[in-house]
């Protein structure tokens, strides 16, 4: 052990004759703490909030959406085909996309049809049970029309502004009607619902309603036309990199979009909002870094005499520098490690036991999200002990600064 070390230590555990220095080297190490701990546990939260809006977007989005420059495309199979050879894609499939109204009994609502493939669609969307809108034409023509009313699929909310259940009878209007001798007529045409879906974000739940893609076809004219269609792949966080390679293999017209594109601005929103919390949250371990600096001039004017001994034995401004620098960073390394553990222990209680519960009216979810990130808490102890060293430097500066024969004289 260097003896610039030992003596740090040595000054850290001597008993001080000022009361006063050992309470502020105490609340400098709980100061030092708390900010960690703080820091912590609102980044886990925060981090939880992303993975847990993250998995719910994609539980209804695909991860990139294919579509052509102006509009509607037939030449899909096609372009299927090309798309599914890409490395990295799991799976694609055609979709169909609008704006229509949907009425029941008891209501009217504006609605974001979705015309799907039955088949596919299960393995795209992970909260859809897409094959209960799979037509099956055999059962159709031997049973009639009661068993031929084709499936629809409805988000929570917007079943319940409907006021409809699973089995129960809805009309899809479509624009896409037709001239006749009264004028101009939407299509109309009746559906059951076969399942009701919820994604936890209200967006989707209140609009989104799913069909079989022929029938959207059917209802909206579009022949064997398609909206776009939609990729997976098996990375998601690659997903950037495959869209571009999807365009640079099918070429212009088309273009494509990940979901990190579509959802741009939520996740920039989120982002933000961390760095702001880590900036605000670091302002308490900067007080405790101050303390320490407090603590160490302190100290600095006790040990006056002592430092004008030592250099008089032949120790030099450096070494002088480095024992007020390892007790100070003695201190911010006691305070973060006791963060890092508290901090730890706290996420893991709230993880297990969820004691803290969110107003549902409010929040998409009940309770705290946690997911602690060993990056993050490595980014938060490494900014602690950067900012109690930078608070260790202007005392060590001053006490290696001192002229042994004053302070031997004064002392």
């Amino acid at each position: 052990m260097s003896f610039e070390l030992f003596i740090g230590g040595r000054y850290l555990r001597a008993r001080q004759k000022q009361s006063f220095i050992s309470l502020i080297t105490i609340l400098s190490v709980v100061g030092v703490m708390v900010g960690v701990m703080a820091l912590i546990v609102v980044i886990a939260v925060m981090a939880g909030f992303e993975t847990d809006l993250k998995s719910r977007i994609l539980g209804v989005e695909s991860h990139v959406v294919v579509m052509r420059h102006g509009g509607e495309f037939s030449d899909y199979p096609a372009v299927l085909k090309n798309i599914r050879k890409i490395n990295g894609v799991k799976d694609a499939a055609p979709f169909i996309y609008t704006q229509v109204m949907l009425k029941s009994s008891s209501g009217v609502s504006g609605a974001v049809l979705k015309g799907v493939d039955p088949k596919a669609e299960g393995r795209i969307v992970k909260n859809l049970h897409a094959l209960l809108l799979k037509n099956d034409e055999q059962e159709i023509k031997n049973n009639g029309y009661p068993n031929a009313v084709p499936g629809i699929i409805l988000g929570k909310e917007l079943a319940e502004k409907l006021r409809v259940y699973k089995g129960d009878k809805i009309y899809l209007i479509s624009p896409a009607g037709m001239i006749s001798p009264v004028g101009y007529l939407p299509s109309m045409k009746q559906y059951i619902v076969k399942d009701i879906f919820e994604s936890g974000i209200h967006d989707y739940d209140a609009s989104l309603a799913y069909i079989n893609i022929e029938d959207a076809q059917k209802i909206l004219r579009m022949n064997k036309s398609i909206t776009g269609i939609e990729v997976n792949v098996i990375d998601i966080y690659n997903a950037r990199k495959i869209a571009e390679n999807i365009i640079d293999d099918i070429g212009f017209p088309y273009w494509a979009r990940d979901w990190m594109q579509m959802n741009k601005n939520l996740f920039s929103a989120l982002k933000l909002e961390k760095t702001v919390m880590f900036i605000i949250l670091t302002l308490i371990v900067l007080v405790a870094a101050i303390n320490i600096a407090s603590s160490l001039i302190m100290m600095v004017m006790e040990k006056t005499r002592d430092i004008a001994i030592l250099k008089a034995m032949g120790a030099t401004d450096m070494s002088i520098r480095k024992i007020f620098v390892f007790k100070g960073m003695i201190i911010g390394s006691v305070g973060t490690s006791l963060g890092v553990c508290s901090g730890y222990i706290l996420c893991k209680l709230l993880e297990k036991y969820k004691f803290i519960d969110l107003p549902g009216d409010v929040y998409y979810i009940t309770t705290l999200p946690v997911r602690l990130v060993a990056s993050d808490v490595i980014t938060i102890a490494v900014a602690a002990l950067l900012i109690c060293f930078l608070a260790t430097l202007y005392p060590a500066h001053q006490a290696s600064k001192l002229n042994p024969v004053e302070a031997i004289r004064h002392g």
